[in-house]
């Protein structure tokens, strides 16, 4: 039996950096694991798109697993790739979304120590954890998970600000955080690639903005084991 397809499944972005990065994140995991065969999916923006990768899997008779490139749970993985595997009798399964994970909040402190040449804990301000944003509640909360990881990471006061669909809007929160007195304020990115989102933070007057996930090695285990925990329960007998 041929081991499961590694579908690598993103939101899609109308960055053309941003398209060339997921995709370079996905090469990476090919090339960590050279045996699987690892396939391109998206589930809006651009193709090639969901359920047609899931069909072309199904219709060679082969089994996948869709490893969502996402960092929170939300509507994509409850709507799009539900409805994309739920045809296939099984013979197409979703690992869990990346996030939250302590990988993660590893990975946007490197980031941020970049953006600002020096250790995180050294900062005198504030931080903002800019996400894309969610009406989903479980989105939410994974957003919020990151942020108490964050301040435990490094000491430094933490808040979220948005895109999309919440509040407050990360130029929002970097204007509160200054209100409140902080000498400087630095952006962390709680992204996984460039786009229509990181295009906008260098106009939300922070003092400092790490750049998003790109294919961090870490980031490539993260995915290698959302998708070897996913083939643990789908090779494994019922009782």
């Amino acid at each position: 039996m041929s081991e499961p397809v590694l579908i690598g499944c993103s939101h899609g972005t109308r960055s053309a950096t941003g398209q060339q990065t997921v995709d370079a994140l996905r090469a990476a995991v090919a090339a960590a694991r050279p045996e699987l065969d690892v396939r391109a999916a998206h589930v809006d923006v651009h193709g090639p798109e969901l359920p047609d990768v899931v069909a072309g899997v199904v219709a060679e008779g082969r089994t996948g697993i869709v490893v969502p490139l996402l960092l929170s749970t939300g509507y994509h993985v409850k709507v799009d790739i539900a409805e994309a595997i739920a045809g296939t009798r099984g013979a197409v399964v979703a690992a869990p979304t990346l996030g939250p994970d302590p990988v993660l909040d590893r990975i946007v402190v490197s980031r941020l120590e970049e953006a600002l040449g020096h250790p995180v804990t050294e900062l005198d301000g504030e931080i903002v954890l800019a996400a894309a944003g969610s009406s989903n509640p479980r989105a939410a909360a994974d957003v919020e998970a990151a942020v108490r990881a964050l301040v435990e990471l490094t000491g430094a006061p933490v808040r979220a600000g948005y895109f999309s669909a919440q509040e407050p809007t990360v130029a929002d929160a970097v204007a509160a955080a200054r209100a409140r007195g902080a000498a400087r304020v630095a952006v962390a990115s709680y992204l996984l690639a460039p786009g229509v989102f990181s295009a906008r933070l260098d106009a939300a007057g922070a003092d400092a903005v790490a750049a998003p996930f790109g294919p961090h090695p870490a980031l490539v285990e993260l995915v290698l084991q959302r998708y070897d925990e996913a083939r643990a329960a789908f090779l494994s007998p019922v009782d």
